[in-house]
Protein backbone atom coordinates (compact mmCIF):
# COMPACT_ATOMS: atom_id res chain seq x y z
CA UNK A 1 0.00 0.00 0.00
CA UNK A 2 1.23 3.53 -1.11
CA UNK A 3 0.91 6.52 1.27
CA UNK A 4 0.87 10.25 0.89
CA UNK A 5 1.54 11.32 4.28
CA UNK A 6 1.02 15.17 4.44
CA UNK A 7 2.62 16.77 7.54
CA UNK A 8 4.52 20.05 7.92
CA UNK A 9 6.63 18.65 11.55
CA UNK A 10 10.00 17.80 10.46
CA UNK A 11 10.52 15.60 13.49
CA UNK A 12 6.61 13.87 13.85
CA UNK A 13 6.35 13.41 9.91
CA UNK A 14 10.34 11.82 9.75
CA UNK A 15 8.80 9.58 12.86
CA UNK A 16 5.57 8.62 10.70
CA UNK A 17 7.69 7.96 7.89
CA UNK A 18 10.31 5.64 9.52
CA UNK A 19 7.24 3.71 11.28
CA UNK A 20 4.87 3.37 8.61
CA UNK A 21 7.58 1.83 5.84
CA UNK A 22 8.66 -0.54 9.13
CA UNK A 23 5.04 -1.47 8.86
CA UNK A 24 5.69 -2.54 5.36
CA UNK A 25 3.82 0.49 3.68
CA UNK A 26 5.40 2.37 1.21
CA UNK A 27 5.46 6.34 1.96
CA UNK A 28 5.83 9.65 0.19
CA UNK A 29 5.99 12.45 2.13
CA UNK A 30 4.97 15.94 1.31
CA UNK A 31 4.97 19.02 3.65
CA UNK A 32 2.42 21.62 2.52
CA UNK A 33 -1.08 21.29 1.34
CA UNK A 34 0.06 22.60 -2.22
CA UNK A 35 2.14 20.13 -2.61
CA UNK A 36 -0.11 17.27 -1.49
CA UNK A 37 -2.85 18.52 -4.19
CA UNK A 38 -0.37 18.19 -6.50
CA UNK A 39 0.53 14.71 -5.84
CA UNK A 40 -2.86 13.66 -5.47
CA UNK A 41 -3.63 14.84 -9.25
CA UNK A 42 -0.58 12.92 -10.92
CA UNK A 43 0.17 10.04 -9.00
CA UNK A 44 -2.21 7.07 -6.93
CA UNK A 45 -1.90 6.43 -3.61
CA UNK A 46 -3.98 4.33 -1.64
CA UNK A 47 -4.49 6.22 1.58
CA UNK A 48 -3.81 9.65 2.65
CA UNK A 49 -2.63 10.56 6.29
CA UNK A 50 -3.39 14.57 6.41
CA UNK A 51 -2.17 16.76 9.03
CA UNK A 52 -4.87 20.56 9.36
CA UNK A 53 -2.22 22.85 10.48
CA UNK A 54 -0.43 23.17 7.21
CA UNK A 55 1.52 26.44 4.98
CA UNK A 56 0.04 27.12 1.96
CA UNK A 57 -3.06 25.53 2.07
CA UNK A 58 -4.90 24.47 4.97
CA UNK A 59 -5.89 20.40 5.47
CA UNK A 60 -9.33 21.47 5.07
CA UNK A 61 -8.64 22.65 1.58
CA UNK A 62 -6.81 20.29 0.75
CA UNK A 63 -9.24 17.45 1.55
CA UNK A 64 -12.33 19.63 0.39
CA UNK A 65 -10.03 20.05 -3.11
CA UNK A 66 -9.72 16.66 -3.48
CA UNK A 67 -13.70 15.79 -2.77
CA UNK A 68 -14.32 18.48 -5.62
CA UNK A 69 -12.41 16.95 -8.34
CA UNK A 70 -13.33 13.40 -7.42
CA UNK A 71 -10.35 12.70 -5.83
CA UNK A 72 -11.95 9.17 -3.39
CA UNK A 73 -8.71 8.13 -2.40
CA UNK A 74 -9.48 7.86 1.53
CA UNK A 75 -8.32 9.97 4.10
CA UNK A 76 -7.25 9.91 7.36
CA UNK A 77 -6.47 13.19 8.99
CA UNK A 78 -4.01 13.30 11.76
CA UNK A 79 -3.75 16.69 14.11
CA UNK A 80 -3.82 18.13 17.37
CA UNK A 81 -7.28 19.61 16.69
CA UNK A 82 -9.45 17.96 19.70
CA UNK A 83 -12.89 19.20 20.32
CA UNK A 84 -15.86 17.36 18.40
CA UNK A 85 -16.92 20.58 16.56
CA UNK A 86 -13.27 19.83 14.53
CA UNK A 87 -13.77 15.86 14.01
CA UNK A 88 -16.89 16.37 12.97
CA UNK A 89 -16.34 18.70 10.55
CA UNK A 90 -13.00 16.55 9.20
CA UNK A 91 -15.38 13.29 8.48
CA UNK A 92 -18.13 16.01 6.60
CA UNK A 93 -15.90 17.42 4.39
CA UNK A 94 -14.74 13.78 3.28
CA UNK A 95 -12.30 12.14 5.45
CA UNK A 96 -12.83 8.68 6.14
CA UNK A 97 -11.40 8.62 9.94
CA UNK A 98 -9.69 11.16 12.81
CA UNK A 99 -7.03 10.92 15.00
CA UNK A 100 -5.93 13.18 17.38
CA UNK A 101 -2.23 13.42 18.38
CA UNK A 102 -0.59 12.56 20.33
CA UNK A 103 -1.44 8.74 19.19
CA UNK A 104 0.44 5.35 19.26
CA UNK A 105 2.01 4.25 15.57
CA UNK A 106 0.03 1.11 16.22
CA UNK A 107 -3.33 2.57 16.49
CA UNK A 108 -2.35 4.54 13.47
CA UNK A 109 -1.71 1.03 11.46
CA UNK A 110 -4.66 -0.26 13.20
CA UNK A 111 -6.70 2.43 11.65
CA UNK A 112 -5.28 2.37 8.11
CA UNK A 113 -6.15 -1.02 7.90
CA UNK A 114 -9.85 -0.73 8.92
CA UNK A 115 -10.46 2.07 6.39
CA UNK A 116 -8.85 -0.32 4.03
CA UNK A 117 -11.20 -3.40 4.88
CA UNK A 118 -14.08 -0.45 4.77
CA UNK A 119 -12.93 1.04 1.08
CA UNK A 120 -12.87 -3.00 -0.22
CA UNK A 121 -16.31 -3.65 1.45
CA UNK A 122 -14.64 -6.12 3.69
CA UNK A 123 -15.79 -6.99 7.39
CA UNK A 124 -13.40 -9.67 7.87
CA UNK A 125 -9.82 -8.56 9.12
CA UNK A 126 -8.53 -11.46 6.84
CA UNK A 127 -8.86 -11.75 3.10
CA UNK A 128 -9.94 -16.13 1.73
CA UNK A 129 -9.46 -16.71 -1.85
CA UNK A 130 -9.79 -20.60 -2.05
CA UNK A 131 -7.39 -21.83 -0.09
CA UNK A 132 -5.51 -18.66 0.46
CA UNK A 133 -5.18 -16.83 3.55
CA UNK A 134 -3.96 -13.34 4.01
CA UNK A 135 -4.09 -11.56 7.20
CA UNK A 136 -2.99 -7.80 6.92
CA UNK A 137 -2.51 -7.00 10.54
CA UNK A 138 0.17 -10.10 10.95
CA UNK A 139 1.74 -9.84 7.31
CA UNK A 140 1.25 -13.51 6.58
CA UNK A 141 -0.22 -15.94 4.05
CA UNK A 142 -0.72 -19.08 4.11
CA UNK A 143 -1.85 -21.67 1.58
CA UNK A 144 -3.92 -25.27 2.60
CA UNK A 145 -2.84 -24.03 6.15
CA UNK A 146 0.91 -23.50 5.29
CA UNK A 147 2.89 -20.11 6.06
CA UNK A 148 3.82 -19.01 2.48
CA UNK A 149 7.20 -16.69 2.80
CA UNK A 150 6.37 -13.18 0.46
CA UNK A 151 8.61 -10.26 -0.47
CA UNK A 152 7.07 -6.81 0.81
CA UNK A 153 6.09 -5.91 -2.33
CA UNK A 154 4.69 -9.48 -3.36
CA UNK A 155 2.42 -8.92 -0.04
CA UNK A 156 1.50 -6.03 -1.07
CA UNK A 157 0.40 -6.71 -4.84
CA UNK A 158 -1.09 -9.50 -3.62
CA UNK A 159 -2.79 -8.00 -0.88
CA UNK A 160 -4.37 -5.89 -3.91
CA UNK A 161 -5.24 -8.52 -6.43
CA UNK A 162 -7.53 -10.36 -3.53
CA UNK A 163 -9.28 -6.83 -2.91
CA UNK A 164 -10.06 -6.64 -6.40
CA UNK A 165 -10.92 -9.79 -7.56
CA UNK A 166 -12.74 -9.95 -11.24
CA UNK A 167 -10.99 -6.80 -12.04
CA UNK A 168 -8.24 -5.85 -14.13
CA UNK A 169 -5.55 -4.19 -12.24
CA UNK A 170 -3.52 -2.26 -14.75
CA UNK A 171 0.46 -1.89 -14.72
CA UNK A 172 0.49 1.94 -13.78
CA UNK A 173 -2.00 0.93 -11.02
CA UNK A 174 0.07 -1.46 -9.55
CA UNK A 175 3.45 -0.18 -9.55
CA UNK A 176 2.54 3.24 -8.39
CA UNK A 177 1.43 1.09 -5.34
CA UNK A 178 4.26 -0.66 -4.42
CA UNK A 179 7.13 1.95 -5.39
CA UNK A 180 7.31 5.43 -4.49
CA UNK A 181 9.27 8.20 -4.97
CA UNK A 182 13.16 7.43 -4.86
CA UNK A 183 12.75 3.93 -5.18
CA UNK A 184 14.81 2.12 -7.70
CA UNK A 185 12.88 0.17 -10.66
CA UNK A 186 13.75 -2.44 -13.11
CA UNK A 187 12.12 -2.26 -16.07
CA UNK A 188 10.29 -6.12 -15.63
CA UNK A 189 10.37 -5.70 -11.53
CA UNK A 190 6.38 -5.98 -12.23
CA UNK A 191 6.81 -9.35 -14.32
CA UNK A 192 8.96 -10.74 -11.81
CA UNK A 193 6.51 -10.35 -8.60
CA UNK A 194 3.96 -11.75 -10.81
CA UNK A 195 6.68 -14.13 -11.73
CA UNK A 196 7.03 -15.17 -7.86
CA UNK A 197 3.31 -15.75 -7.05
CA UNK A 198 2.78 -17.51 -9.57
CA UNK A 199 5.44 -19.99 -8.59
CA UNK A 200 4.03 -20.07 -5.50
CA UNK A 201 0.07 -20.38 -5.94
CA UNK A 202 -0.39 -21.81 -9.44
CA UNK A 203 1.31 -21.23 -12.88
CA UNK A 204 -3.02 -20.21 -13.43
CA UNK A 205 -3.18 -18.26 -10.56
CA UNK A 206 -2.94 -14.65 -12.12
CA UNK A 207 -4.06 -13.87 -15.41
CA UNK A 208 -2.37 -11.34 -17.89
CA UNK A 209 -4.84 -9.35 -19.69
CA UNK A 210 -2.20 -7.81 -22.65
CA UNK A 211 -1.74 -4.81 -23.34
CA UNK A 212 -3.82 -3.83 -19.77
CA UNK A 213 -2.52 -5.72 -16.79
CA UNK A 214 -3.12 -8.50 -14.43
CA UNK A 215 -6.41 -10.35 -13.00
CA UNK A 216 -7.42 -12.58 -10.40
CA UNK A 217 -10.15 -14.37 -11.65
CA UNK A 218 -13.08 -15.19 -9.45
CA UNK A 219 -13.76 -17.61 -6.93
CA UNK A 220 -14.56 -21.31 -9.06
CA UNK A 221 -16.48 -21.88 -5.65
CA UNK A 222 -18.55 -19.23 -5.37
Amino acid sequence: MRVLLVEDDELLGDGIRVGLKQYQYTVDWVKNGVAALQALQTEHFDMVVLDLGLPRLSGDEVLKSMRTKNINTPVIILTARDTIDDRVKGLDIGADDYIVKPFDLDELCARIRAVQRRTASRAEPTITYENIVLDPAARTVSKDGQSVELSRREFVLLQMLLENIGRVLSREQITQSLYGWGDDIDSNALEVHIHNLRKKFGNDFISTIRGVGYLLEKSKKE
